[in-house]
């Protein structure tokens, strides 16, 4: 999973109104915004370190002048020795983070679900919100086909129709 700012507050109001909604916790209309806040804040903390993570993958492979096409390899390996989330761990770290808040937040007012239960339902929800950066990256492809593979140009026109086809899908400003 990949988390992208513009999802984060849909992400965190969609939570909060789903468990309300099916009974599972009660908040106080007074204290939604800042239940929907604690959310947003374990969120964009996560992308904070996650944006240190990859400096430090980069910085790594440059200092040992590691390859490029060896990232996902050098970023896993990494990831395990620093207990980082990544991939589809990042989605059961959210909904680890979020169920620990829900139990600790004072804008929650009661929790009636088991933590199991409220766990599976979070996760569901940030699946739903999981973008396939894969059919992005195809989408995009079939935008560049008078561009030879390979080339600088290649790859500024893919980087440009990559970020063409997120700010079209509402994924950047």
């Amino acid at each position: 999973m990949k988390l992208y700012r513009t999802k984060i507050p849909v992400i965190a109001k969609e939570t909060i109104d789903t468990l309300c909604e099916d009974g599972d916790v009660e908040v106080e209309p007074s204290n939604r915004e800042e239940a929907e806040r604690d959310l947003i804040a374990i969120m964009e903390e996560f992308m904070r370190r996650d944006f240190s993570f990859r400096n430090r993958i980069k910085d790594h492979m440059s200092n040992r002048g590691i390859p490029y096409n060896r990232y996902g390899e050098v970023r896993k390996a990494m990831a395990e020795e620093m207990n980082h989330p990544y991939g589809d761990d990042i989605e059961r770290f959210l909904a680890r983070q979020f169920v620990e808040n829900l139990m600790i937040s004072r804008f929650i007012d009661e929790v009636y679900e088991e933590d199991k239960n409220l766990y599976k339902k979070v996760l569901g929800i940030l699946k739903v919100h999981h973008v396939d950066e894969r059919e992005i990256r195809e989408e995009a492809l079939g935008k560049i086909k008078n561009v030879k593979e390979g080339t600088v140009d290649f790859e500024i026109a893919l980087n440009n129709a990559v970020k063409e086809v997120k700010r079209r899908k509402g994924l950047l400003t």
